[in-house]
């Protein structure tokens, strides 16, 4: 009986252990790729540790100012430059710096637009810089059409990330919206007049004032009427009326020359005076004569009127043609330097152009008394 159970359980060991013997051997076979991964697994390994080195040996922090701005893309040219407007960033907290510089380089500003700003707000690296960049910055897309517009006009006026959007910005937009002043037009005259939304206030007696030019809301001059009058003064407005009327104009007709050339409100009135009496004085016209040519007021006594006055008084004097005399000096005086060059002295043989050249270049080199001596540089903005 053991020998027969011994005998009938030989199959079942044999075939178990030959079961096992096919079981590693086809291990064996699958395991065979395997035999890379140790090396794999080095490589890993000594990849991972050389990355880890790297990331150890991290840049030292900026020492001063100077490295700061260096690291946010600042040359020495830039550097130059901004610590002349505005010496104290040398001392300034690295900290504070770095935070305000990453703000503006993720709005889109770059070291360009920095000297420029630093340039018009020497103090602007000095004010805190409010929250709520998104929201800003979204209602300015809107505003201007696109980023580069924007990045434009935060350069033009820094100020637009103090101001506040909810209670100073988003108002001032609606008070020339119910003007007739659309979003459009307010950030074209927004550009070119930066502190629009500061200084905007209007009153009973300016709206008057816009209602006297006579200009409707239809024309294309209406935006540049509406936006000059907000941000001058009323005793300014009256004041440059005021001297226009000691010329013999009624205050109606000057608020109509104004309908139909508003930047005549931004002209000094010093400027307005020595015009107006040349015209009259020198020259012997009508001072309603500029009713017809704004231009007799606008452009540069010293650099155009004077010199192209005498170069008529030269052109007179040797008989040349065509004279500059009458209807034609009005229009002269209205031309660009270079067309009038080519209407009144390079229309003349080689000889008698380069003399009457010479003339004019020589008139124009004859400066205002005491001009030269003047020391005080506008480098602010316009309004």
């Amino acid at each position: 009986m053991k020998l027969t159970r011994f005998f009938l359980s030989e199959p079942r060991v044999s075939s178990y252990a030959s079961r096992r013997c096919i079981y590693f051997s086809i291990n064996a076979v699958q395991r065979v790729p395997d035999l890379c991964v140790p090396r794999s697994a080095a490589t890993c390994s000594t990849k991972c540790q050389t990355e880890a080195e790297e990331e150890e040996v991290e840049e030292a922090p900026p020492k001063n100012s100077v490295e700061v701005f260096k690291r946010w893309g600042c040359k020495d040219s830039d550097l130059a430059k901004i610590f002349s407007r505005r010496p104290a960033l040398r001392n300034a907290s690295v900290a504070l710096l770095h935070s305000k510089l990453t703000v503006l380089q993720n709005l889109g500003l770059n070291a360009s637009h920095l000297v420029q700003i630093i340039n018009c707000r020497p103090h602007f690296l000095s004010y805190s810089m409010n929250g709520s960049f998104n929201e800003r910055m979204e209602y300015f897309a809107e505003l201007f059409g696109s980023k580069e517009m924007v990045l434009k006009a935060i350069v033009g006026n820094p100020s637009l990330l103090r101001y506040d959007l909810h209670n100073k910005i988003k108002p001032v937009v609606a008070l020339y919206d119910s003007m007739g002043v659309n979003k459009q037009s307010f950030a074209q005259m927004l550009m070119s007049r930066p502190a629009l939304i500061a200084r905007t206030q209007f009153d009973d007696e300016k709206m008057e004032f816009i209602h006297k030019t006579g200009v409707p809301q239809s024309s294309k001059l209406y935006k540049y009427i509406v936006t000059i009058v907000g941000i001058s003064k009323t005793e300014t407005l009256l004041g440059k009326v005021a001297n226009l009327e000691k010329f013999g104009f009624q205050e109606e007709e000057v608020w109509q020359l104004v309908g139909r050339s508003p930047y005549l409100l931004t002209l000094a009135v010093d400027k307005v005076q020595r015009n107006m009496t040349y015209v009259v004085g020198t020259l012997k016209l009508p001072a309603s004569v500029v009713l017809s040519y704004p231009a007799l007021i606008y452009a540069s006594l010293e650099a155009v009127m004077k010199p192209r006055v005498l170069l008529a008084g030269k052109i007179d004097e040797m008989g040349l043609q065509p004279k500059i005399e009458g209807p034609s000096l009005l229009k002269a005086i209205k031309m660009s330097e270079k067309r009038m060059i080519k209407v009144f002295i390079s229309c003349h043989p080689e000889d008698v152009a380069k003399e009457l050249m010479e003339y004019y270049e020589k008139a124009k080199g004859l400066k205002r008394l005491a001009q030269a001596s003047r020391k005080a540089v506008n480098r602010w903005f316009p309004f």
